[in-house]
C-alpha cells in the first residue's frame, strides 16, 4: 500500500492540490505525472514478463526517493518539481502494472479482490494524506509545502523497504521458464501455514493448468477473446478517473468556502477521508458479496450523486448560495465513499481479465488510456459560467450509460480461480452477480 500511497500524493497535487507549495499551478506541472505514469506502464509491459517482480518493486522505491529527495531539497524550483513528478510517475507506472499481474497470481482465489484493492486503496490514502495537509497548510510555518511532501514520500519509501522482505514470486513466473524447483518453492511460501500436502498439489496443478492453457493458445486467438474483456475493462478503468478529478477538487474548495465562509473546514478533510474509508469497506466485504455487486452500487450512486450536483449548478446563482452550496458540499462527500466502493474492484477485474501471454500489454494500454482521460479533463476543463453544470451533466449520464452496460457485460469472479475468472470474462454478457 505505501508504494502507492506517495504516488496518490503526487496525483493530487496535479488535480489541484498544490495551493501553498509556492509552485505555478501550471498545465505542464498538473499533467506531468499523469504522462509519468504512462511511461512507466510502457516500459512495464515491455520487461514484466521477463523479470521478477521485485526488481519492479525496487526500482519504483529508488525512483520514488529521487522524487521526495527533489521535493526536500529543491521545493521552490518548479522545473525540478516537474522532472521529479515525471520521475514519481514513472515509478507508479512500473509498479501499477507488476502489482495488478503479481497479485492476481499470487492471491488466493478466495482473497484475491482484497489484495488487488490495495492499489488503489494506497492511492486512496497519498490523496488524503496530500488533501488533508495542503487544504489545512500554515503558509507562515518555517518549513515549505513541497519539504513536507518529500519527507512524507521518503518515510513511505522506508516502509516499502521493509515490507519488500515479505514479497515472494508467483510461481507462474518461474513455470513459465520451466524452473518448476522455484515455483514449487514459491508456491509453498505463498499457502497458509496450516495447508498440508493435499493443498498443495491442488494449487500447484491449478497454476500449471493455468501456464499450460494460457501457453498453448495461439496468440491470435488470444487477441482475439481479449476484444470482450478489454471492452469491459476500458470501461471501468476511465470511469475510475471521473471518480477524483480536477472538476471535483474545484468543486469542494469553492463550496465550502460558500458554505462555512472559509476552506480550512472540515467538509474537505471528510470528503477526502470518506473515499479511502470506501475502498478499505470494499476490501473487508469484498471477496463475500461479490466484486459485481459493490461495484455497480458504486457506480449508480456515483451516476446519481453526480447528474444531483449538475441539477444545483444549473442555476449559476447557486454557486453563492451557502444553502445551495451546503448541498453540493454534502453531495460530494457521499460521492467519494460510493467511488471508494467502485474503484477497489478495477484492480482484480483487471489481473482476471486478459489471457496470459498478452495481459501485461493490455493492462498497460488500459492504465495508459486512464491517464490519458485525466489528462483530457486537465486540458479542457475550463471555468466559465456553466462548466459545472455541463461537466457534471456529461459525466453522470457517461456513468448512467456504462452502468446499463456494465450490468450485462461485467462478470462476477468471485471465489474463481484465475483461469476460471479469465473463461468468464470471455463473454459478451453476463448479467448474473454470483
Amino acid at each position: 500500500m505505501v508504494m502507492f500511497s506517495y504516488g496518490g500524493m503526487d496525483m493530487a497535487q496535479g488535480l489541484g492540490w498544490n495551493m501553498y507549495t509556492g509552485i505555478a499551478d501550471r498545465e505542464q506541472f498538473q499533467f506531468s505525472w499523469f504522462i509519468g505514469v504512462i511511461i512507466g506502464a510502457i516500459l512495464a509491459s515491455l520487461s514484466v514478463s521477463h523479470l521478477p517482480k521485485i526488481y519492479f518493486y525496487c526500482v519504483a522505491i529508488v525512483l520514488q526517493l529521487i522524487d521526495a529527495i527533489i521535493c526536500v531539497s529543491a521545493p521552490y524550483n518548479y522545473d525540478a518539481m516537474v522532472a521529479a513528478r515525471y520521475i514519481g510517475g514513472i515509478g507508479i507506472g512500473l509498479i501499477t502494472v507488476a502489482f495488478i499481474i503479481h497479485n492476481s497470481e499470487v492471491a488466493p482465489s478466495n482473497e484475491r479482490g482484497k489484495w488487488c484493492a490495495v492499489e488503489q486503496s494506497g492511492l486512496g490514502l497519498g490523496i488524503a494524506v496530500q488533501v488533508i495537509m495542503d487544504s489545512m497548510w500554515n503558509p507562515a510555518l518555517p518549513i515549505g509545502n513541497n519539504q513536507v511532501h518529500g519527507i512524507i514520500g521518503i518515510a513511505f519509501a522506508v516502509v516499502a523497504i521493509a515490507i519488500l522482505i515479505l514479497s515472494v514470486e508467483s510461481p507462474i513466473f518461474y513455470m513459465r521458464r520451466n524452473d518448476n524447483a522455484k515455483a514449487q518453492t514459491c508456491q509453498w511460501q505463498l499457502l497458509d501455514k496450516k495447508a498440508n500436502m493435499k493443498d498443495y498439489q491442488l494449487a500447484y496443478a491449478e497454476t500449471s493448468r493455468y501456464v499450460s492453457e494460457g501457453s498453448s493458445e495461439p496468440l491470435s486467438h488470444e487477441l482475439t477473446v481479449a476484444l470482450v474483456p478489454l471492452l469491459k475493462m476500458l470501461i471501468c478503468r476511465c470511469l475510475v478517473a471521473f471518480s477524483f478529478s480536477l472538476p471535483l477538487t474545484h468543486t469542494i474548495i469553492s463550496s465550502t468556502t460558500v458554505w462555512k465562509g472559509t476552506m480550512y473546514s472540515w467538509p474537505i478533510i471528510v470528503w477526502r477521508i470518506l473515499r479511502w474509508i470506501g475502498t478499505l469497506i470494499s476490501i473487508i466485504v469484498m471477496d463475500k458479496l461479490g466484486r459485481k455487486l459493490l461495484s455497480l452500487l458504486g457506480l449508480i450512486c456515483m451516476a446519481g450523486l453526480m447528474l444531483g450536483m449538475s441539477s444545483i449548478y444549473n442555476a449559476p446563482s447557486n454557486m453563492y448560495n451557502p444553502e445551495q452550496m451546503a448541498k453540493v458540499c454534502r453531495i460530494s462527500m457521499a460521492f467519494q465513499i460510493f467511488a471508494g466502493l467502485f474503484v477497489s474492484s478495477t484492480p482484480a477485474y483487471l489481473g482476471e481479465a486478459f489471457p496470459l501471454r498478452i495481459k501485461p500489454f493490455l493492462i498497460a494500454l488500459i492504465v495508459c488510456i486512464e491517464q490519458l482521460v485525466h489528462i483530457i479533463v486537465i486540458v479542457t476543463f475550463d471555468k466559465k459560467l456553466n462548466c459545472f453544470y455541463e461537466y457534471y451533466l456529461a459525466v453522470g449520464i457517461i456513468m448512467v450509460v456504462c452502468f446499463v452496460i456494465l450490468i450485462i457485460m461485467l462478470p462476477e469472479t468471485r471465489n474463481m480461480s484465475l483461469r476460471k475468472a479469465g473463461y468468464r470474462f470471455r463473454r459478451l454478457h453476463d448479467v448474473l452477480a454470483h
